[in-house]
Parts: structure tokens; sequence; C-alpha cells
């Protein structure tokens, strides 16, 4: 992971610590009430559906209404009604009628001609079912089609701005719901909340303080996220609910999720369509973590003729996948292949005959005489079952080939049941040559990360083969100086010809002198020839120029803030806290204990780091909790950084510039 992306963190700090004479308020039809949002209540494991009610029946009685969307809007009702009485007063319907794609003001004057309000003004579910059918029918909205066997379910939820509608998959957001229930269950933090039900919405309700979502970032890639820096309880104020998911949303960019619309107040305010995206991107960042040739060596094994270990590893984890799936297929005398995850494996037979194939002795081939496919996919789900492979699909959903469910599927079969030979002597001695040859492999992690968080498109996965046409350098450089580039003089994507990706890739060291970077003897061709050593550096002065535009437009006068002012500023700051460390450089020696930065981060915000968890990191383990430990805090006060405990104890003087610099950045906007 690396450095930082500072714009994306300073909208999220106005929230996380106001300053009412220059925040303004949010913007009326951006956010349904000004007051915090607070925890639903109501949703732990013993207090679900304290109102039983019949979806079917209902969507039957109210035909403008799915089973699934009355099931979502009890969810919310039942929230508001404290009591469990089946009656909340029509004011509180705001939310609820946003959601249902009226406004408040037509249900509310319907409930009124209905005469579905008793004296105090208090409506049950089924008023507001009825009232809000009535506006509908009125305005002319169609009834929602029957879903047919096999279908995926979805439910339509209406957005905050007017006229939008958000649509989630009920299949994955009861599969994902089931994956968080197994590997968070027995959390000392957040286990007493689990099981969530999977067939309610009460996921996104459990999500709202971060808690949840912050464990679920550490059971994706361990150690993300130092949990002492969490605030934890039954009950967290809607401040340190946006802390714990300031922690979230920067931890899930340093993981490497696509998080460029969402914030902390998304997650508080339960935004459904968000949440789901979000814990479906942490989900496969944590199965395909061990789709690794560090992981599973044997992975050497699914090389094609002619190719190198270094192509192979630049395919994408489905990619491999696939390549894993067919090389058992092959094995397995199968004359089929599988280029996808939908459609290549909604009949089950490609299934069979991996499972088969991965444990001859336990799962049969059985299924394949199966004619009925709904029949047949159980059959093959009961062999994933001999495994200890049942997870993430249903019968259901493996007819209708849903994609990230039968990958999340195949991600686990791997995971669990690689079935790969173990490669001889000389095999691994050619594995750890290349091995050796990667290990600057951390710095361009790094850089791909700060440029997806910038928003580029597409996504950065490999450093140097997705910037060799230029456009998402170009792009970075538009974010980092508005207006630099001229869009006009730049061929468009796709960009076929080396020649035209030259063009872009020339432009591109154009502006970068135009910016004062040190390019001597680069030219745009080294960047699309994928040169690894040129275009590390020519990244890394465009991130340290990001750093630098960011610290200029938070001064007040709008000057250029050089490195050593970078180092009085942190000097100075660790005084203001009381403390007396100090730093001469960013290759300081000194900086490798982890204790420096805490007592920046002390100056930026007194109380911040409790000194009973930092010890003096003399040796390399306790530095490398002291460095964990800044960092988590420093994404809590809403810092995007992806720098890793190890650049800290190396003392990597790129990634520690990029961490002063965001944490100077977080000092001046709390300043204002």
């Amino acid at each position: 992971h690396l450095p930082a992306t500072i714009p994306a963190y300073v909208d999220r700090i106005a929230a996380t610590y106001p300053t009412p004479s220059h925040t303004p308020a949010p913007a009326a039809e951006e956010y349904s009430s000004s007051r915090p949002t607070q925890p639903l209540p109501g949703f732990g494991s013993n207090n679900n559906n304290r109102m039983g009610i019949n979806t079917q029946a209902l969507a039957v009685k109210y035909s403008y209404f799915t089973a699934s969307e009355i099931q979502a809007f009890h969810q919310q009702f039942a929230a508001v009604d404290k009591d469990g009485n089946d009656s909340i007063h029509q004011s509180d319907l705001s939310n609820i009628s946003t959601k249902a794609g009226v406004s408040a003001a037509e249900v509310t004057d319907k409930l009124q001609q209905l005469h579905l309000t008793d004296a105090e003004g208090n409506a049950s579910f089924e008023a507001f079912l009825k009232a809000v059918s009535k506006v509908r029918e009125e305005k002319g909205v169609p009834k929602p089609k029957a879903q047919g066997e096999g279908a995926p379910k979805k439910i339509v939820l209406h957005g905050h701005l007017e006229n939008t509608t958000h649509t989630i998959n009920e299949d994955e957001k009861e599969s994902f719901t089931q994956h968080i229930n197994w590997v968070l269950t027995g959390d000392k933090d957040v286990g007493h909340r689990l099981p969530i039900d999977e067939k309610s919405m009460q996921v996104f309700a459990e999500a709202k303080d971060g808690l949840i979502l912050a464990k679920l970032i550490n059971d994706a890639v361990p150690n993300t996220i130092d949990e002492r820096v969490l605030n934890a309880g039954r009950k967290l104020n809607a401040f340190q609910m946006t802390e714990n998911n300031n922690v979230v949303v920067n931890s899930a960019k340093a993981i490497g999720c696509s998080v460029v619309n969402i914030g902390s107040q998304d997650i508080i305010e339960g935004r459904e369509h968000l949440i789901l995206g979000l814990i479906w991107q942490i989900i496969k960042i944590g199965l395909q973590a061990k789709i690794d040739i560090k992981v599973h060596p044997e992975l050497f094994r699914l090389l094609e003729s002619g190719e190198t270990l270094e192509e192979f590893l630049k395919l994408p984890p489905e990619q491999i996948l696939l390549r894993w799936f067919n090389y058992h297929l092959k094995k397995a005398g199968w004359n089929k292949t599988v280029k996808n995850f939908s459609g290549d494996v909604k009949d089950g037979d490609n299934y069979t005959v991996l499972l088969n194939q991965l444990a001859p002795g336990q799962c049969s081939r059985a299924p394949l005489q199966t004619a009925d496919l709904f029949d047949r996919a159980e059959q093959v789900l009961q062999n994933a079952d001999k495994l200890g492979c049942r997870k993430y699909l249903t019968a259901k959903t493996l007819v209708g080939g849903n994609p990230k469910l039968n990958f999340a599927f195949v991600a686990n079969l791997f995971n669990t049941h690689p079935g790969l030979e173990k490669l001889t002597e000389a095999e691994l001695a050619q594995l750890d040559e290349w091995l050796f040859s990667s290990e600057g492999d951390r710095e361009a992690r790094a850089f791909a990360l700060w440029l997806n968080s910038l928003g580029v498109e597409p996504f950065v996965n490999n450093l140097f083969d997705d910037l060799q046409d230029g456009l998402v350098l170009l792009q970075a450089m538009d974010r980092v100086k508005p207006g630099i580039v001229e869009w006009k003089k730049v061929n468009k994507a796709p960009v076929g010809s080396k020649f035209k990706k030259v063009e872009n890739t020339n432009y591109v060291v154009v502006l970068g002198k135009s910016l004062r970077f040190s390019l001597v003897g680069i030219q745009g061709s080294d960047i699309t020839d994928g040169n690894k050593t040129l275009t590390l550096g020519l990244v890394w002065q465009l991130m340290r120029e990001h750093v630098i535009q960011t610290l200029r437009s938070l001064s007040s006068a709008g000057v250029e803030i050089t490195d050593a002012d970078m180092i009085k500023w942190a000097n100075e700051t660790v005084k203001r806290g009381g403390k007396h460390s100090n730093m001469n450089s960013f290759k300081d020696s000194g900086l490798s204990t982890g204790v420096y930065f805490l007592d920046l981060l002390n100056g930026i915000k007194a109380g911040v780091v409790d000194y009973g968890l930092v010890t003096a990191g003399t040796d390399e383990d306790s530095a490398k909790l002291n460095a964990k430990y800044a960092i988590s805090i420093a994404r809590k006060l809403g810092a995007t950084i992806f720098v890793l405990p190890e650049d800290i104890v190396e003392v990597k003087a790129k990634m520690i510039l990029t961490f002063v610099g965001t944490l100077m950045a977080v000092d001046k906007h709390l300043a204002h």
C-alpha cells in the first residue's frame, strides 16, 4: 500500500471534526435529515423481526410491491418502531417514504385522505403500504413483474436524490451476509451481534457503526487495521461511528478496493447499494489473496507452452482461476473448457468433473446423469459439501449463472483444494530467482493504489502494463493539477497502435517537464514499453506533486511547500504535543521505531494516541506494532494513506514523505 490521496480525506474530515463557521450545511436533496444518524436499535441477533409479517401475502394484497421490497421496508419500519407495536408517527416516515420513491408529504396526505392514522397521527406498517400503493397507482407506476424460477431476486431502493433508484441483488446480499456470519463468529467485539439475518436487510443496519466492516477487512487482509484504534461498544454515537468508518474507507482503499464514491457518511446512512458493493470488494480481495505464487508455488504448473512466469502472473485472478479450472478439466479428459463464471458453469457439468478430479473418492460424476438442472445443481453442491466447500452458491444461483457468487465458489475451492503437484527442487530454484528479482513490487503496488484512489479509469492492476497508453497518467495529471491536460491533443481509448500510445506518453513527458519533474533521458516510448525504473520514477514525482499541490491549496498564501518545510512542521507539531522526538530527514534511521509518527499524531490531536500501547520499538516486531498503530490512527483522522508498517520500519524515504505530507494536510485542514 502507499502514500496519500489528500483531497479525498478532506471531505471526510469535515464530517468527523465539524467547524460550524466554515462547514456548509449539506444540500437538502442529499440528506433527508440534518440530525446525526444514530445506530438503529433492535438489530441484535435476538431482536430481529419483532413484528411477524407474511411478505408473500402482503405482496398479493398490495401488488405495487414485491415481497422483497416489503421485507426491506418492514426492516426500516421496525427500526423506527422502538416499542415494537406496529405503529410509528407519520412524521417519522420520511426516510422510508424516500426509499419507496415517494415524498413524505405525499404519504402523509394519503394517510389523512384514507383515514389510516389514529388520533395521535400514528400509522401501522400496512397503512404505510396502502398509502404508498395508492400514490403509486395515481402516478401510473407500473406494477412489478413476477420473478420466475431461477431468476435473480432484486430489491429496488430509491436513492436520496429525486428520481434515482438503486438495485441490489438479494441472492448476493444473502450470500455475503452468510460470509460475514462465517468469518466473524466468536469475534470479541461483534460476535454477540451474529448471526445476522440473511433474509432481511439487517446487514446494512449492522454495518453502520463500521465495526463489522473493519473486522471484515482484517479477515480479508490480516493486520490491515490495528483494531486498538476502533471505537467498540454496544452503542456508539455519530462521532464514534464516523471515526470507525474513516478507518474502514481509508483501509479499504489501502487493500485495493475502488471506493472513490463512498464516504463514512454513506455507511452511517445505510446506503444499501454502496455498502453491498464495498462488502463484495472486500470479500473478493480476501478470496483472491491466496491466488498468489508466493502462497501456492504450484501455480507454476499452470504455465502454458512458451509462456514466461512474469507473463502468467500479469493475469488477473479471474483468469488464473479459469486457467486452474481448465487445467483440471483437461487432466480429467473432459472435452469442455470454461471461459467465464456464468454461462459456462450454470449447467453444473463442468463443476461435476472438477470436483471429481479434485476428490475422486468423495465426489462422483453421478450428477451428469441427472436431467433436471436444479436437481443436478443441488447434487453438485452436495459433492462440494463433502469437501467443506458448500459456500456462496445455492442451486438457484448456480443455475442462474451469477458471476460473483460462482467466482467466490471457485476461489474458495482453489484456496482449500488446489490439487496441484508440488514443485521439484529445480522448479523451486527457478521460482525463487524470479521472486528475488521482483522485490520492487511493493512500491509499484503502492503507486497503483494511489492512482486508483484518484478515480482513474480503467482500474490499475499492473502499474507497468496499465500505463502504457498514457491515458491513466494523463487523468492523474489532470486530477493533480486540474486543467493541465488539453484533451483535444490526446488519443482516446481504445488506443490501438503503438504510435498513438507513444504520442500520448510523449505528451505525458512534456507535461511532466512543465511541472518541473526530473525526466532526463525519459521518452514516452519508455513508458509505452513498460520500463519499470523510469515508470516508477515518473509516477513517484507525480505523487509527490499531488502532496505539494494539496498543501499549497491549504496554505493561506498558496506558497510552495518544500521537503524542509514538511520536516520543520513535523518537528514543531511533535513539540506542540509535549513530546521531544525529532526528525532530521525522511531518511532518518531513528524513524524506524515508529514512535516519532505517534508523537506527530499526538501533536495533531491531543489524546488520539494511547501511550500505554506504545513501546520503544527497539526490535523489529515492536517497531512494526508501533507503525501499524500510527497508520490506523492516521486513517481514523481521515487520511488516505497507503504506507505499510514495513515502509516505516525500513525507513523508505518516499513513503515517509507522503505520510508526513498527508498528516500536514490533515493538520492544516483541522486548523481551519
